[in-house]
């Protein structure tokens, strides 16, 4: 079969052929229909983040991923051949480590895919692959992030700082729990055009010199909650100056840089805090379908295009470049 192999020494990518793998105990082997290409994927590739977990140093990329079940191997009984599911991106060991699919084992960018039995999500026949596929991460992610991390409540005034593949549908979620305001921020013009589209209340430039004005206005004197989903310092340090009260900043992007709060004494006369994100639990993705299937959550704006696996170095290129400014693109082996 083709599969996106990625040689972790040299990060050398390359569509090769592989044997179709055979289902373990308690596995099942998924014919994949549809894989995104996350900007995790662009960074495993470029070097900017190395597996931890992979016991070699090859592994097919691809930790979004939908299918319907091939094979089943042995002690499989809750599930049959033709099922259509959405695997979750990964999953933990007995001692709570978390192994990520596609990172640490073989992932989707290929035309079959093995996972352990609990880590399979069936999904409504009237979801397409292409948007179920994206909701492990590109959804469950700020999923998570808005309703556990944050706890975000009704009524909140929120902001968004970079809308994109993970932002843009943290404003669609903000929206759906009932923060009011939402409030995006983002240099784009593109991005601040498909934030008013997909809800946010507002979209400023966070280079704007009347910016900090704006939204203190929005928001009648600052954030209950800023959410951090581009992984830049300027947009913690511009964050934090504009929490209310309590305010939480989350943070759901990652920098690799130290997060500095200019003054202790009010932050902590304001009681503010500052919230590490990462992932979410397999709860956040079975909610997203269940959310899906009663349709409260429309996936299609979502999904920017979809190529053929054979195409995957083309679909990185376009990710990495911002080609098209794509929320998620979708390989279809």
């Amino acid at each position: 079969m083709l599969a996106g192999r990625l040689h972790v020494r040299n990060r050398r990518f390359a569509l090769e052929t592989v044997p179709v793998p055979a289902p373990g105990r308690r596995q099942v082997r998924i014919k994949v229909a549809a894989a995104g290409v996350c900007l995790s994927d662009v960074h495993l590739i470029d070097g900017t983040l190395t597996p931890r977990l992979l016991p070699g140093d090859v592994v097919t990329l691809g930790h979004e991923i939908a299918g319907t079940i091939d094979a089943l191997g042995e002690d499989v009984d809750d599930w049959k051949p033709g099922q259509r599911v959405l695997l979750q991106a990964g999953e933990r060991d007995r001692r709570g480590t978390v192994y990520t699919r596609g990172v640490d084992y073989d992932g989707g960018w290929a035309e079959y895919a093995l996972a352990s039995e609990q880590t399979l999500v069936a999904i409504p026949d009237d979801l397409p692959f292409e948007q179920a596929c994206i909701i492990p991460d590109a959804v469950s992610t700020p999923w998570a992030a808005v309703t556990a991390t944050a706890r975000t409540a009704p009524g909140e005034a929120v902001g968004v700082w970079g809308v994109g593949g993970l932002g843009a549908h943290a404003v669609q979620l903000l929206r759906l729990v009932g923060a009011a305001p939402v409030i995006a921020v983002d240099p784009l013009p593109a991005a601040r055009q498909r934030a008013l589209t997909l809800g946010a209340d507002a979209a400023l430039d966070p280079g704007d010199p009347g910016f900090r004005d704006a939204l203190l206005g929005l928001t009648g004197g600052g954030l209950e909650v800023a959410f951090d989903f581009a992984g830049v310092p300027a947009v913690r340090d511009q964050a934090l100056t504009l929490l209310a009260r309590k305010g939480r900043l989350v943070l759901a992007g990652i920098a690799n840089r130290p997060v500095t709060i200019g003054s202790d004494a009010p932050f902590n006369y304001l009681q503010q805090s500052v919230l590490g994100h990462y992932g979410s639990d397999p709860e956040h993705v079975e909610q997203l379908v269940a959310l899906a299937r009663q349709r409260r959550l429309d996936l299609a704006p979502s999904i920017s295009g979809v190529l053929p696996l054979a195409e995957a170095e083309q679909a990185v290129r376009r990710l990495q470049t911002k080609q098209g400014d794509p929320i998620r693109l979708i390989l279809r082996p």
